[in-house]
């Protein structure tokens, strides 16, 4: 049973920095490709980033690249976004996603087969 539990949401300013973690249950964790994705009222769930955990490769949104870190523990089996110099338009509940049997990164929602319940981030301008 593979769990997903997103946690670093908040309130902040245009400008301001948040990290939100996502804590995994399952032992094969290490071999799984983690994803962050966003929606927000009246629009579609969006990807903003992935993490192939066997070898580090990373994916980021366009919207995004150059302002948001996919960072992982192994140990602790969080992963990380860090999220920083936000804007209005990053407000959305924020959903991490485990790929447990994939193989490449995709920023589809298909193929991610277990979700988190989000984690409401809302930038003020």
């Amino acid at each position: 049973q593979v769990q997903l539990e997103e946690s670093g949401g908040g309130l902040v300013q245009a400008g301001d920095s948040l990290r939100l973690s996502c804590a995994a249950s399952g032992r094969a964790f290490r071999t799984w490709i983690m994803g962050w994705f966003r929606q927000a009222p009246g629009k579609e769930r969006e990807s903003v980033a992935a993490l192939k955990l066997s070898n580090g490769r990373t994916y980021y949104a366009d919207s995004v690249k150059g302002r948001v870190t996919i960072s992982r523990d192994n140990a602790k089996n969080t992963v990380y976004l860090q999220m920083n110099s936000l804007k209005p338009e990053d407000t959305a509940v924020y959903y991490c996603a485990a790929d447990t049997d994939g193989t490449e990164i995709s920023a589809s929602t298909y193929g991610y087969d277990y979700w988190g319940r989000g984690t409401q981030v809302t930038v003020s301008s």
